[in-house]
């Protein structure tokens, strides 16, 4: 297994999209710092999905249900995404903030 397959924030990504994040990718990385710049992408990935969706449903491609309930899963990804990335920080720096 890959070190990515066991992060509960790409199983729960994986659901919504395949397009939209790169975390699987960022996993490979040699350092925390490039892996944290993929979750920063993937998390920018997230909001950029988000206006996707309001786009979607101002032209009725999907209904208002399905937007806000895609969205609310977004909302609990993106969290989780920030809070990760938060964890890759070094302990110093995290109890400052």
């Amino acid at each position: 297994m890959f070190r990515f397959e066991g992060l509960e924030v790409w199983k729960r990504s994986i659901k919504i999209t395949d397009e939209i994040f790169d975390i699987a990718e960022g996993s490979g990385s040699n350092s925390k710092k490039e892996f944290k710049q993929y979750l920063n992408h993937s998390h920018r990935s997230i909001f950029e999905t988000v206006n996707m969706l309001i786009i979607a449903c101002r032209r009725k491609y999907i209904d208002e249900k399905i937007k806000d309930g895609l969205k609310n899963k977004l909302e609990e990804i993106s969290k989780m995404i920030s809070g990760f990335s938060r964890s890759l920080q070094p302990k110093t720096l995290r109890s400052s903030l």
